[in-house]
């Protein structure tokens, strides 16, 4: 039981180092395709998109609840992996290269949240201290591809790109061979259109999720 949230933790933010991959080796990439400047922005809001359109699809269809979140969270770290190592492919051409970044970011969608699903799932008592462990992973998982970048210095930027899909294929196995499903899951969860209305009628929950929203704007739009 001891093991169980640095392991989470340690594959959150090994997996979550695909966020911001292709940020990190930007220069690089726009030099390729002889792009502009404003191209990081569309590297980077094809990540987010991918990312919404994966929670959103990830919660109506209840995958976490259905399947094994361990295991969801493996095949989503192995598929985000493959996404991101499609920034290397030759031949690739703007197009391509946002639809690998958007599909990273989709299948993000079930490290991140189901990540903090497990979590919930192994600890009732001392969750938020869980849940802050695994928002720090985040915050460092993402940081790092800039720092291998700066790290590897001369070498090619495809091995920031090859490195941080290693990483995310390395935690992702870690999760499921080393963290079963917890005694705390409950399966079996249907889709309530209007859940999210009773959420909100709790005054706790609403300063909460404002609270995280407006997080959300300033870390990701300013």
């Amino acid at each position: 039981m001891r093991r169980i949230l640095p392991v989470i933790v340690l594959a959150q933010f090994f997996c979550t180092s695909l966020w911001f991959a292709g940020n990190a080796v930007a220069p690089d990439i726009a030099a390729r395709f002889q792009l502009g400047p404003g191209f990081v922005a569309s590297l980077t809001s094809a990540v987010q998109l991918g990312f919404i359109s994966g929670t959103l699809t990830f919660a109506l269809l209840a995958v976490a609840d259905r399947f094994s979140p361990s295991r969801v969270f493996c095949v989503s770290a192995l598929l985000a992996a493959l996404c991101n190592l499609g920034l290397t492919l030759s031949g690739l051409d703007t197009a391509g290269l946002l639809a690998c970044r958007f599909l990273t970011g989709f299948f993000l969608a079930g490290i991140y949240p189901v990540g903090m699903k497990i979590a919930s799932d192994y600890y009732q008592a001392g969750l938020g201290r869980s849940l802050g462990f695994l928002v720090g992973a985040l915050v460092l998982g993402t940081a790092f591809p800039h720092l291998l970048r700066g790290l590897v210095g001369p070498l090619p930027w495809q091995t920031v790109v090859q490195g941080t899909s290693a990483l995310a294929a390395l935690g992702g196995l870690a999760l499921v061979l080393l963290v079963p499903d917890g005694p705390y899951r409950r399966t079996g969860q249907h889709l309530r259109l209007t859940a999210f209305l009773a959420g909100f009628r709790q005054p706790q929950f609403r300063a909460a999720a404002f609270g995280y929203f407006g997080h959300m704007w300033e870390l990701y739009t300013f």
